[in-house]
């Protein structure tokens, strides 16, 4: 195992519309209204810019985000990530029983010096740290939507 290696994955449901939660998704330049751990955006065109993260770890990241897919027929909207995280992530939305169905995945490295060091004692404190920051961020996505909170699915 290469403890600088991380692959995220999850499934939720959410009583908004598909079309909504991609919507809302698709603008990362709100995040920080829904999002408590994304602390500010800076758009540097409609493709490319950065986000400042900060969870409860003592440690802000500023991960460079530039859109490699956006492909609202199919729900997808896919980022390379740069800066303190280094690879990509991915949101895919599809319609399920009058909602949605939201999968997330992300495979990323450090790029901050200090993370890859303490790697291999960090590596379950920083999952942990990565799980909260998603239960906050999907919670503040239905809540922004009006949605009732949101459920884990089974991963497809």
């Amino acid at each position: 195992m290469d403890p600088n290696h991380y692959r995220f994955r999850g499934a939720w449901r959410l009583s908004a519309p598909a079309a909504a939660v991609y919507a809302t998704l698709e603008d990362v330049r709100n995040y920080p209204r829904w999002w408590p751990e994304i602390r500010a955006v800076r758009e540097d065109d409609p493709d490319s810019g950065a986000v400042v993260v900060r969870g409860y770890l003592p440690y802000r990241l500023v991960i460079g985000l530039r859109t490699v897919r956006r492909d609202p027929a199919a729900g997808v909207l896919e980022a390379a990530m740069t800066g303190d995280l280094t690879g990509w992530s991915r949101w895919t939305v599809a319609p399920d029983d009058g909602g949605s169905l939201l999968r997330f995945e992300e495979d990323t490295r450090p790029g901050k010096p200090l993370l890859r060091r303490l790697a291999l004692p960090l590596h379950p404190v920083l999952r942990a740290n990565h799980a909260v920051m998603m239960h906050r961020g999907l919670r503040g996505l239905a809540a922004h939507l009006g949605s009732a909170p949101p459920r884990r699915a089974a991963r497809a």
